[in-house]
């Protein structure tokens, strides 16, 4: 049966019968597994039987989580990794390995907008921030002969930009190129970017797709249809050894021998398995915890950010909102299209006031909680221009529209009233 969203989040990829009939999915909290014999060993190094080898490559728990989150995007495969950075960096690093450009824009979460100009140049590879995501005919100017990918955030943090999926996946397959889309603050709950031309989607799942606070991980989805074989990506082609057919001694590539999932299939086998960022299995489990609940604490964390922004757009201390579900923001139209269950939970506002009066405020605060994570259940506010993004330059942080005065919200599942009154009292307070 094709299943829905809501009963793919609590049974997809797990069979009970596997796993001596357990309900919930097991922490198999173990280094590695036992042969069954000889020619079992043989068959899973020589990849033709499914199995598990070492746990910092695969385990059964991180693999039904991975699973579950593909079945929700409507992924060929997905892969657990450490943290959400991990997936950036080995995604990155995977797409342009030994030298090439990566197509990008400012409106990024302050670790990746740095990581991308201090990290990756010192790997002959470099991202190119374009402001033109909102033209593309210009935007097509800055694609290079070595460009090897584009890559966004649905939703840009902290500033809510909104990105045209359709249109960017259509220019980078002009190109040859994949469109990679970093979904944390959509989900695949409020946005599938898969069904709008992505080819790689990236998670922090420590952010709202687990919504707990309680871990740090990241996943890497391939959709499984783009054509690596253009000439682009030659490590996805190139024999190796290690994937030789056993029988005839012939090398293979990573697409030849494994068609539908290449991509993260050689990030597991390469990345994962040397730079070892791997998920640990009790982490998994709490991420699995967390997925069970992720339309539910979504949906209403979504309609406490829409009441918060529409409180503060009128509050007098507030100079401006950003939050593409209202009608004054220019991603409205974008989110409406993109994002018709609502465009997340982080907004951020302009705090009319001087840098004192503003840390009044912070200080003032007594229900909501003063931290840089996003997509928790409890409702978060911090200044990401001295913490998040602190690490841009003043330059960095003009061009990607990060204001000294910005304060960022996530929504969280708490009473609205009780948010808002909150947030009214430290204004109060700032402002005596």
């Amino acid at each position: 049966m094709a299943y829905h969203f809501d009963t793919l989040k609590i049974r997809a990829g797990y069979n009970p019968a596997e796993h001596r009939q357990s309900v919930q999915v097991p922490i198999y909290q173990t280094t590695a597994y036992e042969f069954r014999d000889t020619k079992n060993a043989d068959s899973l190094f020589a990849f033709t039987e499914a199995g598990f080898l070492y746990t910092r490559v695969n385990n059964p728990t991180v693999d039904v989580l991975e699973q579950r989150v593909a079945a929700l995007d409507g992924g060929k495969a997905a892969l657990g990794l450490g943290s959400g950075m991990a997936a950036i960096s080995y995604t990155l690093l995977n797409l342009a390995e030994g030298g090439g450009r990566i197509l990008t824009t400012p409106y990024l979460y302050g670790g990746s907008f740095d990581s991308f100009g201090r990290l990756y140049p010192s790997f002959n590879i470099h991202l190119d921030f374009s402001p033109n995501f909102n033209d593309p005919a210009k935007l097509e100017t800055n694609i290079k002969e070595d460009t090897r990918a584009i890559f966004v955030e649905s939703v840009s943090n902290p500033t809510g930009v909104v990105a045209d999926l359709e249109v960017l996946a259509a220019l980078a397959h002009k190109h040859g190129i994949p469109l990679v889309v970093d979904n944390t603050f959509g989900t695949p709950y409020l946005l599938n970017p898969i069904n709008y031309g992505a080819d790689l989607v990236l998670y922090s799942a420590t952010k709202a797709l687990n919504g707990h606070g309680n871990l740090i991980a990241g996943l890497v989805v391939e959709a499984g249809d783009f054509p690596w074989d253009n000439g682009k990506f030659p490590q996805l082609i190139q024999p190796e050894y290690v994937l030789r057919d056993r029988e005839t001694d012939r090398k293979r590539g990573f697409l030849e021998t494994f068609p539908d999932a290449p991509f993260v299939t050689r990030i597991r086998l390469v990345y994962l398995n040397y730079f070892g960022a791997a998920l640990g299995p009790f982490d998994a489990y709490l991420a699995l915890i967390g997925l069970e609940t992720l339309s539910e604490r979504v949906a209403k964390q979504v309609a406490n950010a829409q009441k918060i922004a529409e409180y503060l757009e009128k509050h007098p201390r507030v100079e401006w909102v950003k939050y593409p579900g209202l009608r004054s923001d220019p991603n409205y139209t974008l989110a409406k299209k993109y994002f018709p269950k609502g465009p997340g939970s982080v907004l951020s506002f302009g705090f009319k006031g001087t840098q004192e009066q503003g840390d009044k405020f912070l200080n003032a605060i007594e229900l909501l909680s003063y931290h840089v994570n996003v997509g928790d259940a409890r409702t978060l506010i911090v200044n990401s221009p001295r913490t998040t993004h602190g690490e841009l330059t003043p330059e960095e942080q003009q061009f990607a529209d990060i204001p000294q005065n910005l304060i960022r919200i996530s929504a969280g599942l708490e009473d609205a009233g009780d948010i808002i009154a909150d947030l009214d009292q430290a204004f109060v307070k700032a402002f005596n």
